[in-house]
């Protein structure tokens, strides 16, 4: 008999956001505007078609998330690092969050996430680039 208790995603999304940095609107904007952090959208493809992105952000699909991080991987892109100050954002910030904690798990310490995602930033009334 199977003992092994299951987890759910909203479970596993809520326990991440007790451990990581859940930056709201207003903080992000203002690193953005001083600091120069690497923002990184790592919603679908069509996702970014349909709604545009946020200013300078990086895409980075969440399926290949890890890869473009690792700098040991083949897929490994360059403006990401693991000493830099890193912000993910997806839809409304459940993949962003388990995301943040994927890439702790890589080495980087100074990492956080858009709390509400990218529908917080437009109802904030942020603006938005074509994709």
């Amino acid at each position: 008999m199977n003992t092994t208790t299951q987890i759910t995603a909203a479970a596993m999304v809520a326990d991440a956001r007790n451990t990581i940095d859940n930056l709201p609107v207003d903080q992000v904007a203002s690193e953005l505007a001083t600091d120069q952090p690497l923002l990184v959208d790592i919603r679908e493809t069509e996702e970014l078609s349909a709604t545009g992105k946020i200013d300078g952000a990086v895409h980075a699909p969440r399926g290949m998330l890890e890869f473009y991080a690792d700098p040991a991987s083949p897929y490994h892109q360059p403006e990401f690092d693991p000493n830099r100050r890193v912000i993910l954002y997806c839809a409304s910030s459940g993949r962003s969050a388990l995301a943040v904690k994927t890439l702790q798990a890589l080495g980087y310490r100074d990492i956080a996430h858009l709390d509400g995602g990218i529908k917080a930033w437009t109802a904030a009334g942020q603006p938005l680039e074509p994709a």
